[in-house]
């Protein structure tokens, strides 16, 4: 079980270049934000990283991490998941969700009848898109995450309803 009071901001795509920067995968509302939240941690909490920006790179930032200072190591880190602390996160506004606060959320739909929990969210560009997955759907289903679509966002009760339109359901 993930741990609540950390929150993913971003991810170790790869090295970039040959003294040890890496590209950076930013999941904040402003990509450089990500170097902003002090220290990131690993999702363990083994390692931490002081982050320091040094270019815009394609599907990314390029950044230093401290005590990683060669391509090999770099390298070593594709893949990581990088946390902050929540409390270090910026309050949000009315209908705003991290994403880690919505997975794990029951689904119903607007009758009351469950159709399963949020699995996983994700965003390919225009909106962000809830995968609902439970015994009652045959295979997982993506919803948009849109206010005509997903009414309901109940944090307290651990749940969610959703209007599904004709022909997703």
């Amino acid at each position: 079980m993930p741990n609540p009071d950390l929150i993913c901001v971003g991810a170790i795509a790869g090295s970039f270049g040959v003294k040890g920067e890496v590209r950076l995968k930013s999941f904040c509302a402003d990509p450089d934000d990500i170097a902003s939240y002090g220290p990131l941690f690993t999702e363990n909490g083994a390692h931490s990283y002081k982050v320091t920006l040094t270019r815009p790179v394609a599907n990314g930032v390029g950044a230093r991490l401290s005590g990683v200072t060669t391509k090999e190591q770099a390298d070593a880190l594709k893949g990581t998941s990088l946390y902050v602390s929540r409390e270090k996160l910026p309050s949000l506004g009315d209908d705003e969700f991290y994403h880690a606060d919505l997975i794990g959320l029951e689904v119903r739909d607007t009758g009351g009848a469950a159709m399963g929990r949020v699995i996983a969210v994700h965003n390919h560009g225009a909106t962000d898109l809830l995968e609902v997955g439970g015994p009652a759907l045959k295979e997982p289903l993506l919803i948009p995450f849109t206010r005509a679509i997903v009414p309901t966002v109940d944090l307290a009760s651990g749940r969610i309803v959703a209007d599904l339109p004709e022909g997703l359901e």
